[in-house]
């Protein structure tokens, strides 16, 4: 196993399918947007393609009550848009729009942002967008989708081993094709069913909505799920076809047609992976689908095979079978390193995001899992070669002799006995140092495939990226709020709501709201407000706020570096009385 290319798989290899969620690019209004008159309708940008829901708008006005939309459909007929049309006469005020779709990758996405009719309203409905996915919901779907990855492995692995290994009996591998199969099958299923409610973040007990699932089985998840369930039948066909076999002969070889066949359906079965996961989505999408594909297959060559070889070494494992698998085992780690690699810069996009995001934490656990395994597989290969050099020692030289022509072959010579030297002990200890070794790599490799499995399951580092320049893809951008309480005399406390929008670098709008000591509006002569970064020795910069009946607010205040800025707020509550605070905040980039 060559050191070179198994480091480049550690290092950056073996990541699954890897692209993005789809991240949110504009609204239409934008987000904070104050309109003069109502808009006819509500547009969403998207990052890529996105499925569209029943329920993947919801409108609620100022007094958070819902409005009764239109259809959901895409604008213009472009797939990576969302548009909702909205009723005629809106009333003045703040209105909040909560969105749910479904990204290329199968992965649900929601947030909200909020537009204003006339002027902003003094309060904004509050909504809660909800999970982006149930916990519950999550989790068994994740175990499904995990038991899927693992029963196409064991099927597509063994299999393949039969054919390409040839084991000198291949009976005790039935029951681990079977079981694969039928894993497989049950797992499918589960995923059709959880989908729905995966979809709507809402708990299991939504899988026995009767429309929902209808709505599932015609959308391309629900249909790639379909796929394989019916690839799942001509499999079957060809595993029983592949047992078939003559009377006193141990080992199934598919023909070439039977094993050409046979192959499709290996190719066919990782392409509903590939069609349904980060892959489909996000750029190269051609060639990440065949580095998806290729990687599942020799993943399920490798973790399929080891299964299979530990079973034959069990009963009646040889050293040629031993031989043979090492070499596919090779070939595969090779296409590992290779698809790892390509897949890993796709959901990487930079080297800060290999420690700065989640996907990029993963990926390194499962460095350290892939370093540990490939270690196990040095053992097992140093067992491979002691295993091979001891059978080719006790192989009994043959000499050649000349038979007569046109009579019967000549009697084998007799061999004498060789001195093994108690070899057969000898080789009985190196199949158990195998047997463990072997095993040794298949507990890690299972372990390796469920980090990978929430790995095709969270945001790539490039989508992070790409939703920190724009608008996050879980929600509004972040903007910042500050209560600050000041004293009004005899009268009490009072307090200043201040809204700093979006709270970064850059261009801010700036809405100040003044609440009396029973919490109703209060009207003050003045307000005025101030920033500045001490570390920089910028500022003081003034918002300029304008009263505009009800609130302050500034259009635009440009804070030009991040960092931890000292907010100071004054109030004049009277012509010659009034009160200054001081807050700092904090201004990402």
């Amino acid at each position: 196993m060559p050191l070179g290319a198994l480091l480049v798989l550690l290092l950056l290899g073996g990541a699954g399918p890897a692209s993005a969620h789809a991240a949110l690019d504009s609204t239409d209004p934008e987000d904070g947007a104050v309109l003069q008159r109502p808009p006819g309708h509500v547009t969403l940008a998207f990052s890529e393609s996105v499925g569209l829901r029943d329920d993947s708008f919801r409108v609620l006005d100022p007094g958070g009550h819902r409005v009764r939309t239109g259809d959901t459909g895409h604008a213009d007929g472009r797939s990576e848009t969302a548009r909702v049309a909205l009723p005629g006469g809106l009333g003045e005020g703040t209105y909040t729009v909560a969105w749910r779709v479904v990204s290329a990758d199968s992965h649900p996405v929601s947030g909200a942002f909020t537009f204003s009719v006339g002027k902003p309203s003094t309060t904004v409905a509050s909504v809660d967008t909800g999970p982006t996915e149930d916990p519950l919901t999550t989790n068994l779907h994740r175990i499904a989708r995990y038991l899927s990855y693992l029963a196409a492995a064991l099927l597509i692995g063994t299999a393949a081993f039969v054919a390409l290994c040839r084991p000198p009996d291949a009976a005790p591998l039935r029951r681990p094709l079977a079981a694969g199969w039928w894993t497989l099958l049950g797992a499918t299923v589960a995923l059709l069913v959880l989908r729905a409610p995966y979809e709507a973040g809402t708990g299991p007990s939504g899988a026995l909505d009767p429309d929902a699932l209808g709505d599932t089985l015609t959308a391309r998840p629900g249909v790639l799920l379909l796929i394989r369930l019916a690839l799942l039948g001509p499999a079957a066909l060809f595993l029983a076809r592949m047992f078939r076999t003559p009377v006193g002969d141990r080992h199934p070889r598919p023909g070439p047609l039977a094993a050409t066949a046979g192959g499709a359906l290996a190719v066919a079965l990782a392409l509903t992976w590939a069609a349904s996961e980060h892959a489909s989505a996000g750029i190269q999408v051609p060639a990440a689908m065949t580095s998806s594909t290729l990687h599942l297959l020799a993943t399920a060559l490798w973790l399929g095979g080891l299964t299979a070889l530990l079973l034959t070494l069990r009963s009646a494992g040889d050293a040629a079978t031993v031989a043979r698998f090492s070499r596919v085992a090779l070939a595969s780690v090779t296409v590992l390193a290779v698809t790892g690699v390509y897949q890993s810069w796709r959901g990487l996009g930079s080297w800060q995001a290999l420690t700065g995001t989640t996907y990029g934490r993963l990926l390194l656990a499962k460095v350290v899992l892939v370093a540990v395994l490939l270690a196990a597989a040095a053992v097992s290969r140093r067992w491979t070669a002691a295993l091979a050099a001891t059978a080719a020692a006790q192989e009994p030289a043959r000499e050649r002799v000349p038979q007569p022509a046109g009579g019967p072959p000549a009697p084998e010579p007799p061999t004498a006995p060789a001195d093994t030297g108690g070899a057969a002990p000898a080789t009985a200890a190196l199949r158990r140092g195998l047997r463990r070794s072997v095993l040794a790599e298949a507990v890690v490799a299972a372990v390796v495939l469920a980090v990978t499995t929430v790995l095709t399951g969270t945001q790539p580092g490039r989508a992070v990226d790409e939703a920190a320049r724009t608008v996050p893809a879980g929600g509004v951008l972040p903007a910042s709020v500050t209560t600050i309480p000041f004293e009004i005399g005899t009268a009490g406390r009072g307090t200043v709501q201040i809204t700093l929008d979006p709270g970064r670098t850059g261009d801010n709008a700036v809405q100040a709201v003044v609440f009396g000591p029973d919490g109703s509006l209060a009207a003050v002569p003045e307000l005025r407000l101030s920033f500045t970064l001490p570390d920089q020795h910028v500022g003081p910069i003034d918002a300029e706020l304008v009263d505009r009946g009800g609130y302050w607010s500034a259009n635009t205040v440009t804070l030009p570096l991040p960092g931890t800025w000292t907010m100071k707020t004054t109030v004049r509550v009277s012509e010659i009385d009034q009160v200054s605070e001081v807050r700092r905040i904090r201004v990402e980039r």
